[in-house]
């Protein structure tokens, strides 16, 4: 992969903000011959003494505008607004400000497959670091998922496939990010929390083509008008995917085969009854994966043999246990309504839905449909909870719960005697729990609980 000349040799650089990015950014830049400070909000965290050895200076309890306008450099990890005051003094200076993605990226051997999307990025860079393992290729799985980039880069060698999950919050702080395959699969209202429109979302996922070239790869979904709109920009070969049929050529469904099509035919690849995965929605993620490792030049049987036993990530929808004819099961990763959407739809019926959390926008109201005809009840959660029963109530009860035990137990009566409660919160998490995987593991705990106590 051709480099972009870049050093940080010498240079005063700021990290902005402890979480995973943050950390392995400073390290990396540490060991790059950098003068590092990182500035975070909290007065603590787990890893300050590490970074303290490692020659890293910290700044706790605040950013300070004094000391961001006095860098050379400024990296924030993605939690991190860009837009704040703070960054104006630094602006003034002519401060270059980049993401933890771009700083790795610049450092970076091998060749880059970036995936992004509202729905599916997790599971998709698993299936794509899976079958390219499968193939005997040299991979890194990271990003937003895992290890961030920046802890890869000592690993790096021109043979890796460095195969990254990619946030809007990532790429929107992005400048020379160049991915060798690029995939979008998805867009849907979210993270209106922190974008303040939706548009502003869409443009931050679609930088992920903005410096892609005529050699590069442009991985897309023909069913989402959006992103067929945005990814007629790129300069990039452009493949498509299909699961509804919505393109003469690319990735397909084809009755029980995963197709190639082309002007002249079509052509099997794998046949579907080799996916486990609980779903229709997930095909999406599968032919997105099938499209990149075919451009990688990975065999059909390497693709089968990596989906071979993979049943899907924690939090996706994962079998989370049955109790007296009632199933539960775990999508606590549905953070925004279009997830929470998908999810109720892979079930035909007696779907009772824990939904609710700290609501980041969107519209619930979206979720009357498949409920009209696969829901037997809502069980409202956490602040978001008034919003769950107004947007919801007519279709199906609504009922609150003021813990994810109650949210279990109330789940069970309504779903039972032969239903499916399903955590699918349309949310985020941070109003009763510290991310979505604690969420997801309580509910699985409540769960097991609930069977335990009914053997005693």
């Amino acid at each position: 992969m051709e480099q972009v000349v870049f050093s940080v040799s010498g240079k005063r650089v700021v990290v902005v903000g402890a979480a995973r990015s943050g950390v392995a950014a400073a390290e990396l830049l540490v060991r790059r011959g950098a003068s590092v400070m990182l500035t975070e909000s909290r007065h603590a965290f787990d890893e300050a003494e590490r970074l303290r050895a490692a020659g890293v200076a910290l700044e706790l309890g605040g950013h300070r505008a004094d000391t961001l306008a006095g860098a050379d450099l400024i990296v924030v990890s993605p939690g991190v607004p860009v837009d704040q005051p703070v960054f104006d003094a630094a602006r003034a200076r002519g401060v270059e400000i980049m993401g933890e993605l771009e700083l790795a990226s610049r450092f970076v051997k091998g060749r880059i497959i970036a995936i992004t999307g509202t729905k599916g990025k997790s599971t998709t860079t698993t299936l794509v670091g899976r079958m390219l393992s499968a193939a005997g290729r040299t991979v890194l799985v990271g990003g937003n998922i895992g290890v961030p980039v920046s802890a890869h880069v000592d690993q790096s060698t021109p043979e890796t496939l460095h195969v990254v999950e990619t946030s809007s919050f990532q790429l929107e702080t992005t400048s020379a990010f160049r991915p060798w395959i690029a995939v979008w699969l998805n867009i849907a209202a979210d993270h209106l929390d922190r974008h303040p429109t939706v548009e502003s979302y869409v443009d931050a996922k679609a930088r992920i083509f903005a410096n892609q070239r005529t050699g590069d790869w442009a991985v897309v979904n023909a069913d989402d008008p959006q992103v067929m709109t945005r990814s007629t920009a790129t300069n990039a070969r452009l493949v498509t995917f299909s699961l509804a049929g919505a393109a003469d050529a690319g990735f397909a469904v084809d009755g029980d085969w995963i197709v190639t099509r082309t002007a002249t035919g079509r052509d099997r690849v794998l046949p579907v009854s080799a996916v486990e995965l609980t779903g229709r929605h997930m095909l999406n993620n599968v032919l997105a994966a099938v499209a990149v490792s075919a451009i990688a030049d990975v065999t059909p049987a390497s693709m089968t043999e990596a989906l071979r036993g993979f049943h899907g990530l924690e939090h996706v929808m994962e079998p989370a246990g049955e109790f007296q004819g009632v199933r539960f099961v775990n999508d606590s990763k549905a953070t925004n309504v279009e997830a929470a959407r998908r999810s109720i739809e892979s079930f035909d019926r007696g779907v009772v839905a824990i939904v609710g959390g700290k609501f980041k926008g969107g519209d619930l109201r979206d979720l009357r449909g498949p409920l009209s005809t696969r829901g037997r009840a809502v069980i409202a959660i956490g602040e978001a909870a008034p919003l769950v029963r107004e947007a919801l109530a007519g279709v199906v009860p609504v009922v609150e719960a003021a813990s994810m035990r109650e949210a279990v137990r109330r789940g069970y009566e309504a779903a039972s005697p032969d239903g499916v409660v399903l955590l699918a919160p349309a949310c985020a998490s941070f109003d009763w729990f510290r991310d979505y995987a604690e969420r997801g593991r309580t509910f699985k705990y409540e769960v097991q609980q609930m069977q335990e106590r009914s053997r005693c």
